[in-house]
């Protein structure tokens, strides 16, 4: 057997998967990223590492150009497949197992997409073929306007900086879909060398035929809105979740990745039921070696702060303006909420509707990810492009709210 088909057939054997949710497609990510830490599957986090790019959640046509611009940078022998449900993702992900194995029989032939298990689609030439059949789409970084240089990047005009000197100014976008990023954001920034002048934060106007299933995390407020009894454990069961969810999150851009396979690992022992005798201990754990970090601390300090008067001012709820400081001091809130929660996963009272959700909200507004968006631009500008992603995972804005928020209010992009 040659070189390339032992690479072949081990690629086939346990490819590097490239996940990418949709907005709405929270159960489906989740599903897809327990999955693949189940079936120690390894996470690409760039197209040029990946072997499968596996799109989970609803079908939005407004983010198929994005899907189609990160499929073409994915080296062959490769396969994409489609999730929109998470019951979708086990059949998924092995049509694309099976379409890498037929390239390393074939001698490395390109492979074809795997529809969410309903359906095999065979081909060699992926262009044209993707989600639902068309073509597919995305792209971590959309420039914008303006002269493309030779390498992709956009070419740089002049401004002046904050010393009144003339200065090249590079406009970059951050989004739609990015690893560990809200997906369907994009965040488009003005920098001068590496400091963020200006930060703008636009969506997708987001399309489909049902408009996606309500948001994931605040579901339980919901029922409980809508006259269902939903008991207090349920609620503080979900939260915790939720933070630790965004935790993973935060920790990953920060590259503890360790940490962050932790934080996935017990978010999912919360959703599945996991008692709050066998949860505590290691949730306990986590947070203190999480909280005590200097390493994770001096990374993030001074990153993003917001106190409390403005961010209550902003419209912004929960732990982001209670934790009222910066990058820290808002994992340190999640961490102290999400102990504070496993010790009332048995509570059965029931809940009261107006109680805080994951992002705030409550009494408050009905969406409050909508306001951890709207304050954006003031945190990040100023700040140096390294520290825009940490800044944005310390809010953690939740792409079903936004999407849902959109939808209801007619909110574009």
């Amino acid at each position: 057997m040659d070189v390339r088909a032992r690479l072949l057939r081990a690629t086939a054997a346990r490819p590097h998967v490239l996940p990418v949710s949709t907005p709405g497609g929270t159960a489906a990510r989740l599903a897809a990223e327990r999955y693949l830490r189940v079936h120690d599957l390894p996470l690409a986090l760039t197209p040029a590492d990946a072997d499968i790019l596996l799109v989970t959640g609803p079908d939005r046509p407004e983010l198929r150009p994005a899907v189609d611009r990160l499929w073409q940078h994915l080296p062959a022998p490769r396969a994409r497949a489609h999730a929109p449900t998470a019951d979708a993702v086990p059949g998924a992900l092995a049509g694309c197992r099976a379409d890498l194995a037929d390239d390393a029989h074939n001698g490395g032939l390109e492979g074809g997409g795997h529809e969410g298990g309903s359906g095999h689609e065979s081909g060699r030439d992926h262009e044209g073929h993707g989600d639902d059949g068309h073509q597919d789409h995305s792209s971590h970084h959309d420039h914008g306007g303006g002269m493309e240089m030779p390498a992709g990047l956009p070419m740089a005009g002049t401004g002046e900086d904050r010393d009144g000197l003339s200065l090249d100014q590079l406009h970059v976008s951050l989004g739609p879909l990015l690893a560990d990023w809200p997906s369907g954001l994009t965040v488009r920034v003005t920098l001068q060398g590496d400091v963020i002048q200006e930060a703008e934060p636009a969506h997708q106007q987001l399309g489909g035929d049902d408009g996606g299933p309500a948001p994931f995390w605040p579901e339980p407020w919901a029922r409980a809105a809508g006259g269902e009894p939903v008991a207090v454990g349920e609620a503080a069961r979900r939260r915790a979740a939720a933070h630790l969810d965004s935790l993973g999150r935060l920790l990953a851009v920060a590259g503890w990745a360790d940490a962050a396979v932790t934080a996935r690992r017990l978010r999912d022992e919360l959703l599945d039921g996991a008692p709050g005798a066998a949860l505590r201990p290691g949730v306990r754990r986590f947070a203190r070696r999480v909280g005590r970090s200097r390493t994770l601390y001096w990374l993030t300090r001074g990153m993003g702060v917001l106190d409390e008067e403005r961010a209550r001012a902003a419209g912004v709820s929960g732990p982001a303006a209670r934790a009222g400081g910066d990058v820290p001091a808002r994992y340190r809130t999640w961490l102290e909420d999400i102990v504070g929660d496993v010790d009332r996963l048995g509570e059965t009272a029931p809940l009261d509707p107006t109680e805080e959700g994951p992002r705030g909200g409550g009494a408050g507004e009905r969406w409050p990810s909508a306001a951890l968006v709207r304050v954006l631009p003031e945190l990040l500008e100023g700040a140096e492009l390294a520290a825009a992603r940490l800044i944005v995972a310390s809010l953690d804005p939740d792409p079903d709210e936004l999407a849902a928020g959109r939808r209801e209010v007619g909110i574009h992009g």
